[in-house]
């Protein structure tokens, strides 16, 4: 298929290897930040191709994996009032609260359905108006013009039964909190090509110029990756740190305006908890004061309860690029996809769930 095979040949990424081995001659530390790009460099073996002096390390680029356990349980909540009819993406059902999955609240008669689009949960409310329906709105800036299309809808229509629980979260923030730990030991990234073709990349390059890092925009197909290794490897080496754009047929500097503009008209930045990680400053968004009645957690008077993670899951070390998967000692033996610890085991774009499905287990029970 056009535009997907092209991108997974076997003689260019060969050829693109060589030449990363051609021009590498110091050791680096490279993150890539989407859960996708680590699913596709797990499955296809890039990481077998790479010279021994790439490491890769995995960044927060799960939205799942990172919604707090205090919104995993106040969904939960939602879900068990007989009022509510609770509308979700699939992967978000078995990650754990602190004491319960939404899977649960399912299985105990919680009104809870899978949907593919916010526009399916403002479709639930059309049909139900004795019902409150809430849309649990997870993810990065990829999907937050369809979620914020969805709470302008329900104002122009008049549907008040109709609401979101928020837990967006942005990228740049999150590469500044990496950036700015003292344990860091990234040298580059790889930037999430999604996110970019929403936002562009314009707001990377201060990061770049800030901390001299380069940061290389990337696709998601084995080609992409590696052509994205390869050009953050040469800027590293040849001393540069600016941003560039492999993903140049789907993104642009500036991005998709008119989506931007849909959100900024919605949502407002504000700070966010990041799971395993902590309260990051201006990650997240909000609904803006106009919209604030589409405000789950304000409509059904939602407070945090102080919810904490798995003392055994290290899923914050995972998340920051300081641990692997495997050297957690519960990888694969107390936590797997059937009884997952943390959100990063049982979603689908999760760095444990990568390796554990591709057999990355080398230390696993350890």
């Amino acid at each position: 298929m056009k535009f997907i095979d092209e991108y997974r040949e076997g003689k260019p990424v060969a050829l693109l290897a060589q030449e990363l081995r051609r021009i590498i001659h110091r050791p680096w530390t490279i993150m890539e930040i989407c859960g996708g790009q680590t699913h596709t460099i797990l499955k296809s073996g890039l990481e077998d191709l790479l010279p021994p002096e790439v490491t890769l390390v995995h960044g927060p680029g799960c939205p799942v994996c990172v919604t707090p356990i205090e919104l995993i349980d106040k969904a939960v909540e939602i879900a068990a009032r007989p009022e509510a009819i609770l509308c979700s993406f699939g992967d978000m059902l078995r990650v754990p609260g602190s004491t319960r999955s939404l899977l649960d609240s399912k299985a105990a008669g919680g009104d809870l359905r899978i949907v593919y689009s916010p526009m399916d949960a403002l479709k639930v409310a059309r049909d139900n108006p004795q019902r409150q329906v809430v849309f649990f709105a997870v993810g990065f800036e990829t999907t937050a013009p369809a979620n914020a299309m969805s709470v302008w809808q329900a104002a122009r229509e008049g549907l008040e039964n109709f609401s979101l629980l928020v837990a967006h979260v942005l990228v740049p923030p999150a590469i500044e909190a990496i950036l700015s730990s003292p344990n860091c030991r990234v040298q580059a990234f790889l930037a999430p090509g999604h996110v970019c073709t929403v936002m562009g990349f314009h707001e990377y390059e201060p990061l770049a110029q800030r901390h001299h890092v380069p940061i290389v925009v990337t696709g998601f197909e084995p080609l992409d990756l590696l052509e994205g290794i390869r050009m953050a490897v040469a800027q590293l080496e040849e001393g540069r740190a600016e941003v560039e754009n492999q993903y140049s047929r789907a993104v642009s500097r500036a991005g998709n305006q008119p989506a931007q503009q849909r959100v900024a008209e919605v949502f407002e930045v504000t700070n966010r908890q990041w799971r395993g990680i902590g309260e990051i400053p201006m990650s997240g968004l909000r609904l803006r004061e106009a919209y604030r009645r589409f405000d789950a957690e304000e409509r059904f008077g939602l407070r945090a309860a102080g919810a904490r993670e798995s003392a055994e899951c290290i899923s914050g070390l995972v998340l920051q690029g300081l641990k692997k998967p495997y050297e957690c000692p519960a990888f694969g033996v107390r936590c797997t996809p059937e009884r997952p610890l943390g959100a990063p085991m049982v979603s689908s774009e999760g760095a444990c769930s990568a390796y554990y499905r591709y057999g990355r287990r080398e230390h696993a029970g350890d």
